[in-house]
């Protein structure tokens, strides 16, 4: 009930308004149908007394009460939140099905990372890629920093109750209640209150990075509800996957502890925070060490159960992977997630892996592909043609490097969501895609909209004459034709551009691309930064050629918006590193998220896929289906893998069993 709809009640029924609030409580606890308003009143009286005068009062304004009251007055309580259907866990589920909820907590880990950090505020643009691991960590763990509610990954996206312990809701999901856990402490020792939850959305709004500082945009109305709870009413900007946004990919930050005026500078003072971990020590750029807190308010809480089970966390970090791969062979690092096929088959025969004390293990997640290659940046002038880019994607021997770098190990990848139903890669788009589409099929490639697209095969050559053709094709389509030996426009700008790259797997991959780009006279230059300046350049969309993985989910929505959207093109920041401004494509993202039945989701996925596939913004590279780490015999894990694969937090140090 509103406040304003209170003042309504005491103005029109006066001394009799407490029968009203009574009346209220009623309502919300017989929730049974009733004939009319007028039998409504008759069984009230039973149950709450009021004067006669009351009675034609309350036939008038019972259908007020039920109209504006409606599903928020009888939302009862959930245990969890699902973005399509409902939870998999039942309310008094004991602990996720992918932990072991008897392993003995104790001992140690030590991670490996290449890179540098020079903060712990994760949410500010500052310090975006250079805060230290762990303090708010998809990889990790949130160590400090904890959400409303935690997302299981053996579910495509469903959330279960941490500093919330429940929620509540509507149908159409124009209010999100949560209803904090008691328990819910800092650090410090002091309750996670209401006014947390608010000082945080406002404190972002004004002071934090994307995706943060602009939660409050979809909101209508924050505001706290009794003790313990804080209810968010959405306006018009909200989309389906929005109140899961909030709940589950917001952090909450304590009131009494930050000072909003210095909150956007990076620092390195170690926070208050309310998750399992506080900072025992750190060396910036080298090292950041994590101990547990003995007074974790959070530990029996059933979605942390089986996690969190070190006592010492201590994230390294290298400037090159060759020196934390060298020092994971000696025994400093205990985990090493190996992404080179060549590296894996050849690289394990040092005396820790011949002798047992190392271990590899393969893992086999149900995720989709995901999307690794060439990012073409369009705010560039010369990438501003899709004919251009489409040629540009076809000049890259794919054969070829798969056979002479990396053994024939990876899959070519032809779609974003490739392996699960939510790609177009082979499927025709049916009658619900194309209605959803509308006039936007017109602008996909027919072959796209057919599922009959893919990449061209070349002879594995490095040279593939038909292929090089087709590309050349492309390109005088685009303006460009080889005069002189050089690839130009027709003012006689040859065409060039430098590839940005990272590290030497990178560069290989550039090296490899360039020597076919030079067969059609196309000039590009590489560049490999440390990563500092990596991060700097990337954040302010300052290159030409850069290469990225877009990592993808079962349950795609909002991060589309940051990698694909008019509205994230020009935010230092996001993660549009193509520079993508497409109307098209900014309505096929709302699809997704406005999307209220799994069929609609999966079609609307789909065309987004398609779009993407048409607009030729990134060269797909590969893929591969499996996952694979190598660890320490001192570490291990639980048997069962989840949907997304394995999960770093729920391993363990065995030597403490």
């Amino acid at each position: 009930m509103t406040p304003d709809f209170r003042v309504s009640l005491l103005h029109c029924v006066g001394s009799d308004i407490q029968y009203f609030f009574d009346l209220f409580r009623v309502i919300r606890k017989n929730s049974a149908p009733m004939a009319n308003c007028g039998g409504c009143v008759i069984v009230l009286r039973r149950i709450v007394p009021f004067p006669e005068r009351t009675s034609t009062m309350l036939r008038i304004v019972l259908p007020v009460i039920f109209t504006l009251v409606g599903s928020a007055a009888l939302a009862e309580p959930v245990h969890g939140i699902a973005m399509h259907g409902a939870p998999a866990l039942p309310a008094d589920f004991k602990h996720l099905p992918y932990v072991n909820p008897d392993v003995k907590k104790g001992g140690k880990i030590n991670y490996g990372v290449v890179g540098t950090f020079d903060s712990l505020n994760p949410f500010i643009l500052k310090s975006m890629r250079t805060t230290a691991r762990g303090m708010w960590d998809p990889e990790y763990g949130n160590l400090v920093f904890e959400t409303l509610m935690l997302r299981s990954r053996d579910e495509p996206f469903t959330l279960y109750g941490l500093l919330a312990q429940s929620v509540e809701w509507d149908e159409d999901r124009t209010y999100i209640q949560f209803n904090l856990n008691p328990a819910a402490k800092w650090s410090d020792g002091q309750p996670v209150t209401p006014d947390d939850v608010i000082f945080t959305f406002n404190l972002l709004k004004e002071k934090g990075r994307v995706p943060f500082s602009t939660r409050l945009n979809a909101v209508a109305k924050m505001e706290k509800v009794g003790d313990h709870s804080v209810r968010f009413t959405f306006n018009d900007k909200a989309d389906r996957e929005f109140p899961l946004i909030l709940a589950g990919s917001t952090p909450i930050l304590p009131k009494h502890a930050i000072d909003p005026e210095t909150f956007d500078r990076s620092s390195l003072t170690p926070p208050v925070g309310s998750g399992p971990y506080k900072i025992k020590s750190l060396k910036p750029g080298e090292s950041i060490t994590f101990e547990r807190d003995p007074n974790y308010w959070g530990k029996d809480v059933p979605a942390k159960v089986g996690l969190d089970n070190y006592d010492q966390i201590t994230v390294q970090y290298f400037l090159q992977d060759t020196t934390l791969f060298e020092s994971f062979k000696k025994g400093d690092i205990d985990i090493y997630p190996d992404g080179s096929p060549g590296h894996w088959a050849s690289a394990y025969n040092f005396p820790a892996a011949t002798s047992g004390n190392v271990v590899k293990d393969t893992f086999e997640p149900k995720l989709p592909s995901g999307m690794f290659g060439f990012v073409f940046n369009t705010r560039r002038p010369v990438f501003n043609n899709a004919k251009l880019r489409e040629g540009l994607s076809l000049i890259f021997d794919f054969e070829w490097a798969n056979k002479n770098l990396f053994s024939n190990a990876y899959i070519r990848t032809q779609s974003f969501w490739q392996n699960s139903d939510l790609s177009s890669f082979g499927v025709p788009a049916d009658e619900r895609e194309l209605k959803l589409l509308g006039s936007i099929k017109d602008r996909i490639d027919p072959a796209i909209l057919n599922g009959t697209y893919k990449l061209p095969v070349t002879d594995g050559s490095g040279r593939d004459r038909n292929v090089l053709r087709h590309a050349a094709a492309l390109l005088k389509e685009a303006g460009y034709t080889i005069k002189n030996g050089k690839m130009s426009d027709a003012n006689g700008r040859p065409l060039a551009f430098e590839i940005m790259t990272q590290n030497t797997d990178q560069e290989k991959l550039a090296v490899s691309y360039q020597r076919s780009l030079q067969l059609l006279g196309i000039a590009a230059t590489i560049r490999t930064v440390d990563d500092s300046q990596y991060q700097s350049r990337t954040n302010s969309f300052d290159y030409d050629v850069i290469v990225k993985s877009y990592t993808s989910s079962l349950s795609p929505g909002i991060e589309q918006v940051g990698r694909w959207s008019s509205a994230a093109k020009d935010r230092e920041g996001t993660d549009n590193f193509a520079g993508v401004a497409d109307p098209g494509v900014d309505t096929l993202i709302q699809h997704i998220l406005m999307a209220r039945s799994a069929e609609d989701f999966t079609a609307a996925v789909r065309s987004h896929d398609r779009m993407l596939l048409s607009g030729h913004y990134v060269l797909p590279l590969y893929h591969v289906d499996q996952q694979w780490v190598a660890r320490s015999k001192r570490i291990g894990h639980p048997e069962t893998v989840p949907l997304y694969g394995y999960q770093l937090p729920a391993w363990w140090d065995q030597s403490v069993q």
